[in-house]
């Protein structure tokens, strides 16, 4: 039934860009290639397609920011827990100066920017994963802000929503990165014992740690096209099970045909799919009360 909300935005076309690769004069990064078709068009344009090719289709990754500037109403994302900054629990070389320079690179304190905002003029509290810090990767900062998160919209009784983006848990911090995935999944239980909608988008890559917590506990689990989505690697698995996979395994498309994903989402369409979702489970929630 989920999937028929779904089906009609299963494909979207966008209006040809000129093809710029002859141009030989034009400013450094007025244009970006796609990495899937080589296709060369204006950055600008690509950002109004909300960093979607329009040669391929293909979705790029996007920062925090732009997801909360596409997804959410505009000037309604108050963020929360910006304070909070990440240590050196094991003394691991160099990864305090590494932390600093991807804040200085991306304007955040950790991997996920979490807050409060609204979607269609509807109240939610939101987590975005930056795959632009650490390779979105999950250390105690990341699963303390994730359950606080949880944690307010359980408290404000409204639907909690995640953006994944993670390379996993983070070996930085050892043994404490991978005591996020219980807590962070404590938090969305509480949260679903209260009746509360918890709505996960999983986007490229979404792996390890992350994958195998809180990422795939959604009571509806959504992903963007092609994204990668899986525990181990495929060269790992394939050399444990000593089978040739398939193309296309452990990509959002292959999850959905096998169960494991409610729809395969397109970007254009995510904020209008997920808002009929929360409307629908607030109707459900005012006729029950």
């Amino acid at each position: 039934m989920i999937r028929d909300i779904f089906s009609r935005n299963r494909k979207h076309k966008y209006a040809t860009i000129p093809n710029l690769a002859s141009k030989t004069d034009v400013p450094e990064g007025i244009m970006t290639k796609c990495p899937e078709c080589k296709y060369i068009g204006l950055t600008k344009e690509l950002m109004s397609n909300k960093k979607v090719c329009p040669g391929c289709d293909h979705h790029y990754k996007m920062t925090a920011y732009e997801r909360v500037a596409n997804f959410l109403d505009e000037s309604t994302f108050v963020s929360m827990d910006d304070h909070l900054e990440t240590v050196n629990p094991l003394n691991f070389p160099g990864y305090t100066d590494k932390i600093k320079s991807d804040s200085k690179k991306t304007g955040l304190n950790e991997a996920v920017l979490t807050g409060t905002g609204q979607i269609n003029g509807q109240s939610v509290v939101v987590a975005i994963m930056d795959a632009h810090f650490r390779m979105g990767s999950m250390g105690s900062v990341v699963g303390e802000k994730i359950t606080r998160a949880v944690e307010e919209a359980t408290k404000q009784g409204v639907p909690f929503i995640i953006f994944t983006a993670s390379g996993g848990a983070r070996m930085q911090e050892g043994v404490l990165s991978l005591m996020q995935m219980a807590k962070t999944s404590v938090a969305l239980k509480r949260h679903s014992e209260k009746g509360y909608l918890f709505i996960s988008i999983l986007t490229h890559p979404t792996t390890g740690g992350v994958s195998a917590s809180f990422a795939s506990l959604g009571d509806i689990n959504l992903a963007e096209p092609k994204a990668l989505i899986g525990f181990a690697g495929r060269r790992v698995i394939e050399q444990t099970v000593r089978e040739k996979l398939p193309e296309n395994f452990q990509t959002a498309e292959f999850l959905l045909d096998h169960g494991q994903l409610d729809a395969v989402v397109h970007r254009a369409s995510m904020k209008d799919t997920v808002s009929t979702l929360v409307k629908l489970h607030s109707k459900g929630e005012n006729k029950n009360g």
